[in-house]
């Protein structure tokens, strides 16, 4: 079982400079200004030879009850409460403050093994705030700058102290290949995005069961794309929520530039993307710019239709008008799965999940050459290409070269000269044929070589 750390302490002190240092990755977003993590986000971090799981909290803060202060405090005890050890944080630079001093108290009744580790002690001006923090009886601090990577090796040996001794493990394993079994297993990695406020965190909070996300009727209370492990009916699913994606134009402060380009990243990293729409504001113009940018990245796509229960029309008709708009205004898309959800109540919960499943399958798929072909010849002999130019263009034939999604290469004559309307064509008559509803399709074209090129032209 890994060894957990929670890093805690007042907001601003570097708990997720220190947590991209040890995972490796600029994972959590960091910004000078105070407050910028709130949910809290774990990772696989490595100290030398030591292997840990590690966990960013929000900046232990005093709020009013029910406040989001004080929801993102609850966030930091749920942390501790499941962490092995503790990383108290203080900023030496600053040196002891009398939140440091009430969070100390907070951090010794968590009855758990914690290193103070006095962070920003670059230079001279950290000494003395390092000797300062010896007042809250933590123990020796540890004097670290995370930003630069300077004190690790002290950081090290404290730690090495608290962790169990490690179990010796055959290395050669991992860099074995999957297994179809294996393959068959592992998580689906998802990504939900959507408008700010659309109800992403409200969703995965009722998948989980419990208060994982902060929400808030306020739009844009996530900032971070924070990962969560989901099992349904025994198949596994590592589920991203992201931060809530305006125009481009209204994005001004550097923080929400962050957490944009943290949720894009998220996207890329993603096989099935859900896009979360409001009920009642469906198919606004940014909503279509977001599964563009999906279908762009090649990833699968399920729309869900959030909110379903503020509706006061929700017969069959109105999922039908659903199916209509989709197809309407994504038609790169055709045919995408949509679904009407509930985050709030848990409706249609299942039927998402299922969707998620099925597209990730149709995301997978490879079509064999034999069948690809015979389709081919069909769909060129009912619309042949276009005429450009006064000459004929001819498409020779076509094969898949990967799927994730589903890829192909057609070799022809003129590949500059094949109209755009004429892809969209095949492809539209390929998704009919091969049951490839709503996941993104790719076509190359490539010049089959003419084996008389190389020859030199008879003289006249």
């Amino acid at each position: 079982m890994s060894f957990t750390i929670a890093i805690i302490g007042r907001p601003n002190v570097g708990k997720s400079t220190l947590f991209n240092r040890l995972v490796g990755q600029k994972l959590a977003l960091v910004d000078d200004l105070p407050g910028v993590t709130r949910d809290r986000r774990e990772g696989e971090a490595r100290l030398g030879d030591l292997e840990f799981t590690i966990i960013d909290t929000a900046g232990l803060d005093e709020g009013a009850k029910g406040s989001l202060t004080a929801r993102m405090q609850e966030q930091t005890e749920a942390a501790i409460a499941q962490a092995d050890a503790l990383f108290f944080v203080i900023d030496a630079r600053i040196g002891l403050t009398p939140t440091d001093r009430a969070f100390a108290d907070f951090a010794r009744r968590a009855n758990k093994p914690v290193l103070l580790v006095a962070n920003k002690s670059e230079g001279k001006h950290g000494d003395a705030g390092a000797m300062e923090s010896f007042a809250l009886g933590l123990g020796d601090p540890i004097q670290v700058s995370a930003e630069h990577g300077e004190g690790m090796g002290e950081l090290y040996d404290a730690l090495a102290k608290l962790m169990p001794v490690p179990v010796d493990e055959d290395e050669a394993e991992d860099d074995e290949p999957l297994t179809e079994e294996e393959a068959a297993t592992r998580p689906i990695r998802v990504a939900i995005v959507g408008r700010p406020n659309a109800g992403k965190s409200t969703m995965i909070n009722h998948l989980l069961g419990e208060e994982r996300l902060l929400t808030s009727p306020e739009a844009g209370t996530t900032r971070d794309s924070i990962a969560v492990e989901i099992n349904w009916k025994g198949r596994k699913f590592r589920v991203f929520d992201t931060a809530g994606l305006r125009r481009r134009s209204r994005i001004e402060e550097k923080l929400e530039k962050l957490s944009v380009a943290d949720a894009l990243r998220a996207v890329r990293f993603a096989e099935v993307v859900v896009m979360m729409m409001d009920a009642q504001n469906r198919f606004e113009e940014q909503d279509l710019r977001i599964a563009d940018l999906i279908e762009r990245e090649g990833r699968a796509m399920v729309l869900a239709v959030n909110k379903w229960d503020l509706m006061e029309t929700k017969g069959g008709g109105a999922i039908s008008t659903l199916r209509r708009d989709a197809d309407h205004w994504l038609p790169q898309v055709k045919g995408v799965p949509i679904v009407a959800v509930s985050g709030l109540m848990g409706e249609g919960i299942d039927r998402l999940m299922q969707a998620i499943q099925d597209a990730y399958a149709l995301w997978n798929r490879r079509v064999s050459t034999s069948a690809l072909n015979r389709w081919f010849e069909e769909a060129v002999q009912a619309n042949p290409p276009p005429a450009v130019s006064g000459r004929r263009l001819k498409l020779n034939y076509i094969t898949q070269t990967k799927a994730r999604p589903p890829s192909f290469v057609l070799f022809c004559s003129r590949a500059d000269a094949v109209p755009q309307s004429y892809l969209r064509y095949l492809i539209n008559s390929m998704r009919e044929a091969f049951d490839l509803p709503g996941t993104p399709v790719r076509i190359t074209l490539r010049e089959k070589a003419n084996p008389f090129a190389h020859k030199r032209k008879r003289p006249s």
